[in-house]
């Protein structure tokens, strides 16, 4: 058995380039400048023929359709077990519309995101007797897929935008944001494409992994504020910043992770211009910037 991963999208919400931004970034992934970027969304295999997804995004017609290992073996039959949601996000969900083609797979999540999608009518498109929603407690291994076993837990988040009140807890902590612990062929990978606060337990938790993929939406907390493009931070957000003393770079630097990779990065953030100081300096901190179509093998 040997761990496999397959990064389908590396962007956050609304890729690169995204439909309504004219920023330096987005207008050099529309020139062919930089690489475009598709939605979050990464696939893992235990054994290399049985294949599970984490997070389906809008895009996620595509990002199959530019994978082989996930491609149709037979008239019907696909190497795709399961699906697994690791919030509500739209970014995260609306790929499962795309899905709804009488296709059997188990639908993974935990008791609080299955009701996000229960409360949602259209999501009765992927039948009850085709897609088996089942329900996972934190803390639990369970088979994600053949030779492959996941683990989820809490981490530093928030509720979806859609979801949210006039008062907003951008670090709480509970079903409804979590992270993914994947292993097979004695390897240890985890998936966290949101986060909004490395603490002590998560540090613990991660430390000597062969692998972390890890959120990676902004360079620093007010990029978005300073670019025009919102009046929220990350931390607003429910997003940890890459740099800074309480950035990512900063937590990770004494875990002993041996690979570490970004995943979900905005639109806005340096990172995914290959020549810029911010793609070098995280670069130069061990870190890998994840891009559409790469694949690591543990």
């Amino acid at each position: 058995m040997t761990l496999r991963a397959r990064i389908l999208g590396a962007a956050a919400g609304g890729g690169l380039p995204q439909w309504n931004c004219g920023c330096e970034n987005c207008n050099l992934a529309r020139a062919g400048k930089i690489p475009s970027q598709t939605q979050s969304s990464v696939a893992f295999s235990g054994n290399g023929s049985d294949w599970a997804i984490l997070n389906a995004s809008p895009d996620i017609r595509d990002q199959m359709a530019r994978t082989p290992e996930l491609h149709p073996t037979a008239l019907r039959e696909l190497p795709l077990r399961s699906v697994m949601v690791t919030n509500g996000d739209i970014d995260h969900v609306a790929g499962l519309l795309i899905l709804r083609e009488q296709q059997p797979f188990n639908l993974f999540a935990t008791a609080e995101i299955h009701s996000v999608l229960a409360q949602n009518p259209i999501f009765d498109a992927l039948r009850a007797n085709i897609v088996i929603r089942k329900e996972i407690a934190l803390n639990t291994p369970f088979e994600l897929a053949p030779d492959l076993t996941a683990t989820l837990f809490a981490v530093p988040g928030k509720v979806p935008l859609y979801m949210e009140g006039e008062v907003v807890q951008t670090d709480l902590e509970g079903e409804q944001t979590v992270g993914v612990h994947l292993q097979a062929g004695g390897k240890d990978a985890y998936y966290i494409p949101g986060c909004a606060l490395v603490k002590g337990d998560l540090a613990d938790r991660l430390r000597g992994a062969d692998m972390v993929m890890f959120d990676g939406t902004l360079w620093h907390d007010n990029e978005m504020i300073d670019m025009g493009l919102s009046q929220k931070t990350g931390q607003r957000m429910g997003h940890i910043s890459m740099s800074g003393p309480e950035g990512s770079m900063a937590a990770f630097a004494d875990l002993g992770v041996s690979r570490k990779v970004y995943v979900h990065m905005n639109n806005s953030n340096p990172v995914l211009r290959p020549d810029s100081a911010e793609r070098a300096e995280a670069e130069a901190n061990g870190w890998t910037i994840g891009q559409d179509g790469m694949e690591i093998t543990l």
